[in-house]
């Protein structure tokens, strides 16, 4: 059983701070966020342990509820404000960013969420409008891999009578020490399902379960190349009791869930988003190098030599149409235009393409340097390469953009 006063390496104090008054957007703080990010951003790194500062920060200025629903007392932000705040905020430190966006995706489509229990959803909003109080998705599985290419996990959920039993293990769980809501993603026993399919297979779904409940360890496997502070751990459900109303987005019989296209193409941009903020922050550090690495033989800065001139606009040219590209999409989904979700998933991946190689080329234009780890740049290489493995990952982007060119159908997960 894990020890509730232990979930957080970083500070344990995060899980149930004293409520304080609900705080509104400070959208002005965000150069100063960056800023001050960025100041610890090398150590979380180096440590791999959360920045739970930067969290408490971000609540201060109103930012984890941005996306919450007006009517529940949150700010009911839309997608171009938020791929905006993400952006600045992974300038300064990617990993708070990630968590930051799960939290603010979660709320963004979870408003009026069908087939939740009166009063559970209310429950969340208020930790996190009082509290600070972070949620994400728990869905990855060591056998599985990610759900988005289909399979029925192994995680299951048992009726008990009076409630629900969890057993299982997620892995890569974003921000897991962190976290006061877990969003679970389990197959019913259909022995033991009060309301099985008539087929009498498994119902999937997700359960809601706190994340100091008893029975719950997190394993620290997390040691990745990149976006280190993370601690996306993996964590394991032993029989782990949870109430009827845990079962928060499960489907009844045979009638499956609402598929919400929106919701694909917020994650898809914010994503995009995160990883170009991490570019931008190597290009301003590459533009300060520039100014002040000058050679003796030299004799005036690299930033003098039209060469890396030509070299920085480049750079520039990439980012600035790569960031375009997300503010114009983020503001088409804001007007609801219907075909975004049918084309955002190729910016998520050209965006992230324009982030990986504005970095390689910035370590490439200044040699050793890039590579050294007592400059954040070697840093920003890491993490940006992670981007590679958020779903949609490319392959099927790519697969289902040639399908549709060719006329073909969609092709099933694979």
């Amino acid at each position: 059983m894990a020890d509730p006063t232990a979930r957080s390496a970083t500070d344990p104090g995060l899980a149930h701070p004293q409520p304080q008054p609900r705080p509104q957007p400070r959208l002005d703080l965000l150069p100063e966020l960056t800023a001050q990010f960025a100041a610890t951003a090398a150590e979380h790194d180096r440590t791999g342990t959360f920045p739970v500062a930067n969290i408490r920060a971000l609540h201060a200025a109103g930012l984890l509820s941005l996306t919450v629903p007006s009517r529940y007392g949150g700010a009911g932000a839309g997608l171009a404000t938020v791929t905006e705040v993400l952006g600045a905020v992974a300038r300064g430190e990617p990993a708070t960013a990630l968590v930051l966006a799960m939290n603010l995706l979660f709320h963004a489509h979870v408003g009026d969420p069908p087939g939740w229990p009166a009063g559970t959803y209310e429950r969340v909003v208020a930790s996190c409008l009082d509290e600070g109080a972070l949620i994400n998705a728990l869905r990855v599985e060591p056998d599985l891999g990610t759900p988005a290419r289909g399979g029925v996990p192994a995680t299951t959920a048992r009726w008990t009578g009076d409630g629900w039993e969890i057993t299982g293990r997620k892995t890569y769980s974003t921000g897991a020490p962190v976290l006061r809501w877990m969003l679970v993603w389990a197959a019913t026993d259909p022995a033991t399902d009060p309301r099985p399919p008539s087929s009498g297979a498994a119902r999937v779904g997700s359960f809601l379960v706190p994340a100091d409940t008893p029975g719950i360890t997190i394993v620290r496997t997390w040691d990745h190349l990149g976006m280190r502070a993370t601690e996306s751990h993996d964590v394991v459900f032993d029989r782990v009791r949870v109430g009827p109303d845990a079962a928060v987005g499960l489907p009844a019989g045979e009638v499956p869930l609402p598929f919400v296209p929106a919701a694909a193409a917020w994650n898809a941009l914010a994503i995009a988003s995160i990883y170009l903020g991490v570019a931008e922050a190597a290009r301003d550090w590459l533009v300060g190098y520039l100014h002040e690495r000058t050679p003796t033989n030299l004799g005036a800065p690299l930033s003098s030599l039209p060469r890396f001139q030509s070299a920085v606009g480049e750079i520039e040219v990439a980012l600035a149409n790569a960031r375009g590209l997300v503010r114009a999409f983020a503001q088409r989904s804001d007007a609801a235009d219907p075909d975004v979700a049918a084309q955002v998933n190729g910016v998520k991946t050209a965006v992230t393409a324009a982030a990986v190689k504005t970095v390689t080329d910035a370590v490439a234009l200044i040699g050793n340097p890039g590579l050294t780890r007592a400059n954040p740049l070697e840093r920003h290489l890491r993490d940006v390469l992670c981007s590679r493995v958020h779903t949609p990952q490319d392959d099927v982007v790519y697969a289902t953009a040639g399908r549709t060119a060719l006329g073909l159908p969609a092709a099933g997960p694979r």
